[in-house]
C-alpha cells in the first residue's frame, strides 16, 4: 500500500470531502493510503509553498501560489502524469476561468478541485433586492449595515475587484496578456479607494477585522451586517435567510466585478505517483463526485455542470446559479514570485485608505510602489 500525505485548509468546505474520499479509497483495494492535515484559513492564504513541498505529497493552495512553487521546484506538473486526455476533459468541465488559472509556463500545476469567487450576500428580511451598481452600493449602505471584507489579504482583493468592474485590472490582465502600466489607471484608483473609503466609513466597526468565514457567521447569528458587496462564498452559509447574489457593476449590465479564489490540488516534487493516486484525483474531479459526493459532503464543485445542477441548487438555496455570472467573469491575480508578499503590504496600504489613516492620493502612490517592487523585471507571468 502506498501512503501519502496531504494539507488542506480547516473548514468543513476544504476537509470533509476530502477525508471522506481518502477513506473510501483505503477501505477498498486500491492499495491507496491518503492521510490529510489541514491548517487555518490565514496559512492557506500566505503559508510557503516549499515548505509544505517538503513535508506533504498533495497540497491544497491558491493559485497566486503557483510563481513561489514554481521558482522553488515545489510541484510536478501533472501534464506528464496524467495524460493530455484528462487535461483537457478536466480544463472543458470546469466553471469559469478556475482550471485556466493554475495553468503557468504551458504546464498544469494544479487541478480546481473547488470553484470560488468573491459576490455579494444579503439577509433577505434587511435588503430585499441586492444592488444592482456600486452607486446602489452606496445609497444602501446609508440605509443598512453594510460592510466590505477587509482582514487579511481581502482589503486588496476588494480592491481589485473592484478595479477589474471598470475593465481595469490592478496590475495585471485577464489570462496571459501583460499587466497594465502604471498598475491602474489614476482615475480608476481614485474612484475605487474612495468608493471604498465612504463605504467603509459607514460600516460596522467590528467588520473590518472579520475574515470571510467570521463575517458570514456574523450575518448568519446577528443583524450587524445587513449586507455585503464583495466576499467570497460559502456555500456553506447559503440559505433563505443569507443569499448570495452575483456582485455589482460599475454600470448597469457592465461587468461583475470579482476576483477568483477557489482552491487547487497540486502534486508535491516529493510525490511518488502511482496510478492508484491518479485515479482518486481522477475520480474527484469526475462529474459524479463534482455533482454529488464533494457537495453531500460540504465541499464547493469546481465543474460547470455541477453549478448548473437541480438538486446541488435546491440543496444550497440556489447559491450557484445566483453567483454563476460572476464566476465566469472573475479575474485571474497575477503569479509572479513575490506576488502574495505584494498581496499583503497592498491590502495593508488599503485598509488605512478606508480607515481615513491614509489619503486616497498617498494610498495609491504606494500600491504603484508596491507592485512595482514586487513585479519580476522579466517576462511577467500573469
Amino acid at each position: 500500500m502506498t501512503s501519502y500525505r496531504g494539507i488542506t485548509w480547516d473548514h468543513p468546505r476544504g476537509r470533509n470531502a476530502l477525508v471522506a474520499a481518502a477513506g473510501t479509497a483505503q477501505g477498498s483495494d486500491t492499495g491507496l493510503r491518503l492521510t490529510w492535515s489541514a491548517h487555518s484559513l490565514e496559512d492557506f492564504e500566505s503559508h510557503p509553498i516549499d515548505d509544505l513541498a517538503r513535508n506533504y505529497d498533495l497540497i491544497v493552495l491558491d493559485h497566486p501560489h503557483l510563481g513561489e512553487a514554481l521558482e522553488h521546484r515545489s510541484l510536478i506538473p501533472l501534464d506528464a502524469v496524467v495524460g493530455t486526455e484528462r487535461i483537457d476533459r478536466w480544463s472543458a468541465q470546469s466553471v469559469g476561468p478556475s482550471f485556466a488559472s493554475y495553468s503557468l509556463d504551458g504546464l498544469q500545476w494544479a487541478l480546481p478541485l473547488d470553484a470560488a469567487t468573491q459576490v455579494a450576500v444579503r439577509k433577505p428580511a434587511l435588503v430585499p433586492s441586492p444592488p444592482a451598481t456600486w452607486d446602489d452600493v452606496e445609497l444602501l449602505s446609508e440605509r443598512v449595515p453594510v460592510a466590505l471584507s477587509l482582514a487579511g489579504p481581502h482589503a486588496f482583493l476588494t480592491f481589485a475587484s473592484l478595479c477589474a468592474a471598470y475593465d481595469a485590472p490592478a496590475g495585471g490582465s485577464d489570462g496571459d496578456g501583460p499587466g497594465l502600466p502604471g498598475f491602474v489607471p489614476d482615475d480608476v484608483g481614485h474612484s475605487v479607494l474612495e468608493r471604498l473609503r465612504v463605504i467603509g466609513s459607514r460600516a460596522p466597526a467590528a467588520a473590518a477585522g472579520l475574515n470571510p468565514i467570521a463575517l458570514l457567521q456574523r450575518m448568519t447569528d446577528t443583524d450587524e451586517i445587513a449586507y455585503c458587496p464583495l466576499v467570497y462564498g460559502y456555500v456553506n452559509y447559503s440559505s433563505p435567510t443569507l443569499r448570495f447574489t452575483d456582485a455589482p457593476s460599475v454600470v448597469p449590465g457592465g461587468r461583475r466585478g470579482s476576483t477568483l479564489g477557489g482552491t487547487g490540488l497540486a502534486v508535491s516534487s516529493r510525490a511518488d505517483v502511482t496510478p492508484a493516486l491518479i485515479d482518486h484525483i481522477d475520480w474527484l474531479m469526475s462529474p459524479e463526485a463534482q455533482r454529488r459526493f464533494i457537495p453531500q459532503h460540504d465541499g464547493q464543485p469546481s465543474t460547470r455542470s455541477a453549478w448548473l445542477d437541480d438538486e446541488v441548487n435546491r440543496a444550497s438555496a440556489g447559491f450557484y446559479r445566483s453567483t454563476l455570472a460572476t464566476i465566469e467573469d472573475s479575474w485571474v491575480r497575477p503569479r509572479f514570485p513575490g506576488y502574495i508578499a505584494f498581496q499583503t503590504s497592498a491590502s495593508a496600504i488599503v485598509r488605512a485608505v478606508v480607515a481615513g489613516q491614509e489619503s486616497v492620493e498617498s494610498g495609491l502612490t504606494r500600491l504603484r510602489a508596491e507592485f512595482s517592487r514586487a513585479r519580476p523585471l522579466t517576462t511577467e507571468r500573469i
